[in-house]
């Protein structure tokens, strides 16, 4: 009898990144205990996952070294005959090493890779190569000997309620709209978003999503806004919910973040907006109804760093400033 354990246990798109892994090992291993382990706060995304028995959580946030101890103790437990650890940082690395499992995977960047019994290359390729890696692939790299060599999607599961408590939001075609991120630079400006809703066909309602955190950003563009329905659901809807209401959206807009990746998931359509990053890091959309939109210059100074940072090095954050409303209504203009 196998079981595995999955660990990523970094920012939300990386988890929803991390469901391709859970879709390949299921297909593989169909009456397997598939068990993942994700940090406090991400559960609301795999709660009700189909293929997941157990979900752990890791409280990083307080008593950070006490709660992975605690964790890294109830994995040895459990005692997985597999842990796949798509984080490459040395705390996973230590839940992993302990875990006493028999198949041990994880990337080589990770300080514990010397436990692993499946090493792969993390490789992030060159800003504008054209033959780049996706992280999908990358995670999936790591199963490859103990399932096989096909590419499978990332893949969220909102349940039926979820999908009719959004009901009430779509009575009218709606675009969806995600305008914020954790870092700075990866965060299309207001202002940008704000001109490109006011050039929005009138008929459509555009709903602005995020956590509680984004309110006020969400608030910001609508009292901004001259368009007659835009509706400020930050905080409002779980992720699960978000997702749902994305699925039918007649386009959904997102930074280089994980709502990017929820429009991957649930093969919805997407403009995504990379402004400091590229889409050579491996984090780009995966469905053929996306479209990645970037400054049409190959600046000096971009990409500035693979994540993102605080503030623009340079000042005039011109791979945001410099992208145009017509490259983002290229599915607009494609009707007219």
């Amino acid at each position: 009898m196998h079981k595995l354990l999955v660990i990523q246990t970094a920012f939300t798109g990386d988890v929803v990144l991390a469901t391709a892994v859970l879709e390949k090992l299921h297909h593989q291993y169909p009456g397997a205990q598939i068990d993942f382990l994700l940090r406090k706060g991400n559960e609301g995304l795999l709660e009700q996952h189909p293929f997941i028995t157990n979900l752990l959580v890791w409280d990083k946030k307080t008593s950070k070294m006490a709660n992975l101890f605690s964790i890294a103790m109830r994995v040895r437990k459990e005692r997985y005959t597999h842990v796949i650890n798509l984080h490459r940082f040395a705390s996973s690395g230590l839940i992993t090493f302990v875990s006493g499992a028999g198949y041990k995977a994880g990337f080589d960047k990770n300080p514990f890779a010397f436990c692993y019994t499946k090493k792969v290359t993390h490789t992030i390729s060159e800003p504008y190569s054209e033959n780049h890696v996706h992280e999908v692939q990358r995670n999936q790299m790591l199963i490859a000997d103990i399932t096989d060599h096909e590419f499978a999607m990332p893949a969220l599961y909102p349940t039926p309620s979820d999908f009719e408590f959004v009901k009430q939001f779509q009575a009218a075609p709606y675009i969806c709209i995600a305008p914020s991120s954790v870092w700075f630079t990866k965060q299309f400006p207001p202002e940008k978003w704000i001109s490109l809703i006011n050039l929005l066909p009138p008929h459509y309602r555009v709903y602005i999503l995020g956590a509680p955190s984004d309110k006020d950003l969400g608030q910001g563009i609508v009292d901004k806004t001259v368009h007659a329905h835009v509706q400020n659901l930050c905080g409002k809807l779980s992720f699960l919910q978000s997702a749902a209401l994305m699925k039918a959206a007649d386009m959904n807009y997102a930074n280089d973040s994980a709502p990017l990746h929820f429009a991957s998931a649930m093969n919805s359509p997407v403009t995504a907006v990379f402004c400091s990053t590229v889409p050579a890091f491996g984090f780009g959309p995966l469905r053929d109804n996306a479209r990645v939109v970037e400054i049409n210059e190959r600046l000096y100074c971009r990409p500035c760093g693979l994540h993102g940072r605080k503030v623009c090095p340079e000042g005039h954050f011109r791979c945001a400033t410099d992208i145009t409303n017509d490259q983002l209504l290229w599915w607009t203009l494609k009707t007219t």
